[in-house]
């Protein structure tokens, strides 16, 4: 386990791989633990790393870190301690609301940033997400198989007051207005079946030109868990675009369409 003191609190991350920096943000529920597969997909071509955001897993449990500037901010923190440069966004959920944030707020410091099942407004989130403690949210939101496991344990572990906190903040509404002037390369996936966070209803000539949307049919709230493998040949795919290129240019792909259906 790997940890440092950023502005006077214990983070934990972990890290893997050789290459350009990725940094993997995990969602409401569970910790960086179940990047695991994603990060060993993407560590083949990157220094792929995950860290636990406050409030969850390892990382320090204090109530007035917990909202989503103080999240953004700790990203912030983790960037300039590990000296890295321009890096690639992974963001589920939470995560993927830090990473947007990120992205909007230092757009010559990403290259491009997936964001997973992220609500672009209030309406899209289900009321018991903002309401359960991690360990219902956990049995609400995974399936009952070996793979999840180690969510549902560090589930436990999260202080149940970071969950309704992150949604505190007038930032988490109207993020397709906001997104309007996004010039980052952004591809936006959803979990057809995710209870938590419904699909946009946006249509995608409102979408900023370099994002892109697509649903994974046989996914919930976790995709990279409950369809590992075109997760992560969507992953492999929107990694090796090349910097600058659109993300719409994967629907292009027909080896991709076949992957999804």
């Amino acid at each position: 386990m790997s940890a440092i003191i950023l502005d006077g609190g214990i983070v934990h991350y972990e890290v893997i791989g050789r290459g350009r920096p990725i940094i993997f943000l995990h969602s409401w529920v569970g910790s960086w633990r179940y990047w695991i597969p994603a990060m060993q997909t993407a560590s083949t071509s990157f220094r792929a790393y995950a860290m636990d955001l406050w409030g969850f897993g390892e990382s320090a449990h204090e109530k007035d870190r917990y909202g989503l500037d103080k999240q953004t901010a700790l990203l912030d923190f983790f960037l300039q301690e590990m000296g890295i440069g321009k890096v690639a966004l992974i963001g589920h959920g939470l995560g993927g609301l830090v990473g947007m944030m990120f992205a909007m707020r230092y757009p010559n410091m990403v290259d491009r940033i997936m964001a997973v099942d992220m609500p672009l407004s209030m309406e899209n989130v289900n009321a018991r997400l903002r309401a359960g403690t991690p360990t219902d949210l956990s049995e609400w939101l995974l399936s009952k198989d070996p793979g999840t496991e180690p969510v549902r344990t560090d589930s436990a572990k999260s202080d149940p007051l970071a969950i309704p906190a992150s949604f505190g903040s007038e930032d988490t509404l109207g993020l397709v207005n906001r997104m309007a002037n996004l010039t980052t390369a952004c591809l936006l996936v959803y979990g057809q079946n995710d209870p938590a966070v419904s699909l946009p209803t946006v249509s995608p000539e409102a979408l900023p030109a370099m994002t892109h949307m697509i649903v994974l049919e046989q996914a919930g709230h976790f995709p990279m868990l409950d369809d590992v493998a075109s997760f992560n040949r969507l992953l492999n795919d929107f990694l090796t675009l090349e910097s600058g290129e659109t993300p719409r240019d994967l629907q292009l792909k027909e080896e991709w369409k076949r992957r999804v259906r």
